[in-house]
């Protein structure tokens, strides 16, 4: 098994207003500085004590995330991880320009002499917003973008392209990608629609926000799709991201988590996830039915969230238990584990924990 780290970029600035999107008033440039600073820091120590992949997301005025360009981060990446891949998990390519995407992918892989993981996703409602694009369109554009961009670094002569949302007079990008055909490509697979359109282009599924229970039933859909379609996926075409906190033991790993929680409305999450949940339910997102089941399954305590697999909690052993628990009910091969909180000294022990007594064990699983 893999284990990938995702540090947000979290902003660590002072307290900010509720709702979406956060007033620029209270923005400080030297806590933003700091906390893209902080990051890096943990990317380069993430690298070093054995960490498969790191891994970036896009965000869009958000301070729980200040990377609206994942590939800018990305780039900065290529001049610290000497090691693990980098994987963006990834680009919005519903609402960017795909051939810019499939550049940047390929300068990227380019740059890192082929250690580049391409996710492929639609993004969140608000993502919409940003940008004033219809979410009804997302799965139309996001497949019609998957198709020009895996064409775009496969496709040696150049080409033209007249689709429904894009049109090109002429392809033929430069430079190439390294890794032939293509980087590793993974899309979000919570609907029975993104299940059987990863399967049937053969592309790698990845769960974040979400439950082991409700990413199991969708790994499942996945695989069955999959053997309609000739093929059999690997344990690595499925990573499955979930928060994490681990502490000497159990008590310290508790103490310390529920003491960040009741600041965690500092950083905008909370306010975020709540505006996000809204969007989700009114613009009918992953579908009606779909959003009403998702919003009835979803934990609320701190327990619930433990038992069913949103964050992993305690001493090592514990964290290897729980870990051990969704490479069971998944089959998943990479896990891609996100910093839950940013608690300073704290979190870098984290890490240096997961370094040394959790990603030896996992590695053989």
């Amino acid at each position: 098994m893999k284990a990938a780290l995702f540090s947000t970029c979290k902003y660590s600035g002072p307290s900010l207003d509720k709702g979406w999107p956060v007033s620029g008033s209270v923005y400080s440039r030297e806590a933003a500085q700091e906390s893209m600073q902080q990051s890096l820091d943990q990317f380069r120590l993430a690298d070093e004590i054995g960490f498969d992949w790191v891994t970036v997301a896009e965000h869009h005025y958000a301070p729980f995330s200040l990377t609206p360009n994942p590939m800018v981060m990305a780039g900065a990446l290529t001049q610290v991880i000497k090691r693990a891949k980098i994987a963006l998990l990834g680009a919005d390519i519903p609402i960017l320009n795909p051939v810019r995407v499939a550049e940047e992918f390929a300068m990227l892989d380019t740059m890192t002499g082929g250690r580049v993981v391409a996710g492929m996703l639609r993004g969140t409602p608000n993502e919409y917003v940003t940008y004033n694009i219809n979410p009804a369109e997302s799965r139309a554009r996001f497949e019609e973008a998957l198709q020009l961009i895996k064409m775009a670094w496969t496709q040696t002569e150049p080409f033209g392209w007249q689709g429904r949302y894009y049109e090109y007079r002429t392809i033929s990008i430069w430079p190439r990608c390294v890794q032939a055909p293509h980087p590793k490509i993974y899309m979000s697979g919570s609907s029975p629609e993104a299940g059987e359109f990863a399967a049937k282009n053969r592309v790698g599924l990845g769960f974040a926000v979400t439950t082991v229970p409700l990413a199991a039933k969708a790994v499942t859909h996945y695989r069955t799709q999959a053997a309609r379609y000739g093929w059999e996926p690997e344990p690595e075409d499925v990573i499955y991201r979930v928060a994490v906190h681990v502490g000497e033991n159990d008590d310290q790993a508790l103490e310390d988590f529920v003491e960040a929680t009741k600041t965690g409305a500092r950083t905008g999450l909370t306010m975020a996830n709540r505006g996000l949940e809204s969007a989700i339910a009114e613009t009918g997102y992953y579908g009606r039915d779909a959003d009403m089941q998702r919003q009835r399954l979803m934990p609320r305590s701190l327990q619930e969230r433990i038992d069913q697999g949103q964050i992993l909690l305690g001493g090592p052993e514990t964290v290897l238990k729980q870990i051990e628990s969704i490479k069971r009910e998944l089959g998943a091969g990479v896990i891609d584990l996100t910093v839950a909180h940013q608690m300073g000294a704290k979190t870098i022990r984290s890490i240096e924990l997961l370094g040394e007594k959790v990603l030896p064990r996992i590695r053989h699983w």
